[in-house]
């Protein structure tokens, strides 16, 4: 059974508890949202298979879960970005967030979001499992689609994207 670690609202570890279980109680557990860019400045988005077990078929940031207990965060989301979408390259965090969002299935996220950022121009051999699709947008044509088509996005990147915009705004290369 996989298991997450639940913090406090200042990522202070209080404990672990079976991953389903944290997600049908709601409770504060630790995760993370991987944002990739290319040369272009595009951003890497993957549609979350249709199968997952919530938001299956969205369209969400390049890569987002949770650290194993005893697991550092950044190397977390190292290992689950190779895992997700077939590839390694360098991270950096950006900052953090947390959120809470309620599905449709009864499931709830909340989570202490660390959110970490990488650039990646190579190929893309994404786990069909976790993967229905994935395409580099640029931040603009994401903002405009997630004003028309909402429903087309996870909630928690509803949430991160418009503060990984004004990160972006800060910091995109010249």
């Amino acid at each position: 059974m996989e298991q997450v670690i639940l913090v406090n609202e200042n990522d202070v570890l209080t404990g672990t508890m079976e991953k389903m279980e944290a997600h049908e109680r709601g409770i504060l557990h630790r995760a993370f949202s991987v944002f990739i860019f290319n040369e272009q400045g595009e951003m890497l988005l993957q549609q979350r298979a249709v199968n997952k077990y919530h938001s299956g078929g969205l369209w969400t940031n390049s890569c987002c879960s949770h650290p194993r207990p005893g697991e550092d965060t950044q190397a977390a989301a190292t290992r689950r970005l190779k895992e997700e979408m077939g590839f390694d390259t360098p991270l950096k965090k950006v900052f953090d967030f947390i959120y809470k969002a309620s599905f449709e299935n009864g499931l709830t996220e909340h989570e202490f979001d660390h959110v970490f950022v990488g650039y990646y121009n190579g190929v893309i051999d994404p786990d069909k499992k976790e993967v229905s699709n994935y395409a580099y947008h640029s931040m603009e044509k994401i903002e405009t689609q997630m004003q028309a088509q909402p429903e087309l996005f996870t909630a928690w990147f509803h949430i991160a994207f418009p503060k990984l915009m004004d990160w972006w705004k800060q910091n995109k290369p010249a």
